[in-house]
């Protein structure tokens, strides 16, 4: 089937999503997905951040489809034209959906460990408003522990449901879930320090906002101060292929690896990610791979000297001293 995104055209097999024939094109014209999980089945539908315009529906039925709609859950038909970011529609209804997760989030970014890695930031940050409407409290709902490795902040969920599918399709028993209903639905469970299974840790990396975070690793150290490092293990229980973020020699987090959507390529123990935290249990691959976009590559430990001083003959004669320096390094 042929379908084209903003104006850029791809074949794409029969069932695949909008969003999904978008990343295969890549770039900005990719809509944002807050509560869609590839790797989680049922996933998606639940935010409305990637709406977009439908202006062709198929080559059989050539009318736009009257409403916005989840790129997420729609799937292409042969022919079908959509516009994301060169709609003023679309780009309107997403400022509206941000402001709406914003009416109950707190502005706990200068606190929270998800900071710098917070998809809600970046989404802000491209489609918010500066000033919000909402005049009204915040809701509010009492602590709960939930776990010795997890801490839940559940005035900063925006109810994706990412965490209860994790629970659902990689553990073997789900002991949260999403309690009552509408303005008061939220994420609990009832048997307070319940959730200790192998792979519940899994819940961290799917959140996409600090509702859900390490207690290993809270308040110890912002994550553009921190070096990812990916590196593996022998593991019985999972496949061992994580990132380990250093705070000098120290390792101070350890995470599964995520792709340039945010999302896990492969889930993996608590083993792994709580109880191995020294670099003599791991076999380090290698600096990874940061995106120039992220505020983690501003402390970025990769040290190149300027190109023009390596190529341009009369600077390097100009600047001997400081070209043999830079060399040294």
């Amino acid at each position: 089937m042929k379908v084209t995104i903003d104006g850029i055209a791809i074949d794409v097999e029969p069932g695949t999503t909008i969003l999904n024939a978008a990343r295969m094109i890549g770039g900005d014209i990719v809509p944002p997905a807050m509560c869609y999980y590839s790797k989680l089945e049922g996933s998606g539908g639940k935010c409305r951040t990637c709406l977009v315009k439908v202006s062709k529906g198929s080559e059989k039925d050539p009318r736009p489809m009257p409403k916005l709609v989840a790129s997420c859950r729609t799937t292409v038909m042969d022919g079908m034209e959509v516009q994301n970011i060169t709609s003023p529609e679309v780009i309107e209804a997403r400022k509206g959906v941000v402001e709406m997760l914003l009416i109950n989030h707190p502005l706990d970014c200068p606190i929270c460990d998800q900071a710098g890695e917070c998809h809600l930031q970046d989404l802000g940050y491209e489609h918010g408003a500066a000033k919000t409407r909402y005049e009204f409290d915040r809701r509010t709902f009492e602590k709960i522990d939930i776990g010795d490795k997890i801490q839940l902040h559940m005035t900063r969920c925006i109810l994706c449901y990412r965490c209860v599918f994790t629970a659902d399709q990689i553990t073997n028993t789900r002991l949260h879930g999403i309690l009552n209903r509408g303005d008061h639905s939220e994420i609990s469970t009832y048997i307070e320090k319940a959730i200790d299974n192998d792979f519940s840790g899994n819940v961290i990396d799917v959140c996409p906002v600090g509702a859900l975070t390490d207690k290993t690793f809270r308040f110890k150290n912002r994550v553009w101060f921190t070096k990812p490092v990916e590196a593996h293990r022998n593991c019985d229980k999972c496949c061992g292929k994580v990132t380990l973020w250093y705070k000098g020699e120290d390792v101070i987090r350890v995470t599964g690896r995520k792709d340039v959507y945010g999302e896990v390529e492969e889930f993996i123990c608590n083993t792994c990610r709580f109880d191995t935290k020294k670099t003599a249990d791991w076999t380090i691959e290698g600096p990874r791979k940061v995106s120039h976009k992220s505020v983690i590559s501003a402390n970025h430990y990769e040290f190149k000297p300027l190109p023009v001083v390596k190529t341009n003959p009369v600077l390097k004669e100009a600047n001997k001293e400081q070209f043999e320096r830079e060399t040294r390094l």
